[in-house]
């Protein structure tokens, strides 16, 4: 199953679950929190009019919208994530990256967090997004490493070399085909898996690996593994 498959992503989010069990891991993360990295670099673009691509439950959407005094649009391929990004007052739609219901130039800020990667047709989706901002507006786009807790995925046998369509080391190329100006900023840390039973409840999180969760053996422990996140800042318009 391929991260990008349109199947395979309405089927990871069809609830929360998979989700919120990724994200439990970072409770007690060491190092500096990608999301606010992202959440800096959103603001310091001065957002009026803000898209949020994928929003998940919708906590950076509602943030920007609160924090920032934004008017913020989400829109989400999961009617259970617009569901819950809705039941935090976000204005969100089902839709698609790939063919965004907008007219010419209506953001000047477009975010996209650890969701390109699941875009089947990446360029046509950059295409609409680079369509959609503004003149000088800004993509604010956020990834990982295929490195991205190496550590803890090697215990599964689980790689992901080649498997990431949109990461950390192409994605200055890939979106330096829809916009003028890339910024790229790494962000790293660490997390700790206790034993060998927290790695296998991080394997079952994701619907592509879930069958690889038993291979991980008993008695590991603690893992300490790096968090390998990648902050895009896309400015200047399409090329």
């Amino acid at each position: 199953m391929s991260l990008d498959d349109a199947e395979v992503v309405r089927a990871e989010y069809a609830t929360e679950d998979g989700l919120e069990a990724r994200r439990s891991i970072y409770v007690n993360a060491e190092g500096e929190d990608a999301r606010e990295v992202a959440f800096r670099a959103i603001a310091a673009g001065r957002p009026r009019k803000v898209l949020e691509v994928g929003p998940g439950p919708g906590e950076l959407s509602a943030r920007i919208a609160s924090e920032l005094g934004a008017e913020v649009v989400a829109l989400d391929v999961s009617e259970r994530m617009v569901e819950l990004a809705r039941q935090r007052g976000v204005d969100a739609h089902i839709g698609d990256v790939q063919s965004l219901p907008f007219a010419d130039a209506s953001f000047d800020t477009v975010v996209a967090a650890w969701m390109l990667y699941h875009v089947s047709d990446l360029e046509r989706g950059l295409a609409e997004v680079a369509r959609v901002l503004a003149p000088g507006g800004r993509l604010v786009a956020v990834t990982n490493s295929e490195q991205h807790l190496a550590e803890a995925r090697a215990h599964a046998g689980v790689d992901m070399v080649g498997r990431l369509p949109f990461n950390r080391d192409n994605g200055s190329e890939i979106l330096g085909r829809h916009f003028a100006a890339i910024e790229r900023i790494d962000v790293d840390g660490w997390v700790t898996f206790p034993d060998s039973e927290a790695i296998r409840r991080y394997v079952r999180s994701m619907i592509t690996e879930v069958d690889k969760a038993d291979r991980v053996p008993d008695g590991i422990g603690p893992v300490r593994a790096g968090t390998r996140v990648t902050v895009f800042v896309a400015r200047g318009g399409a090329v």
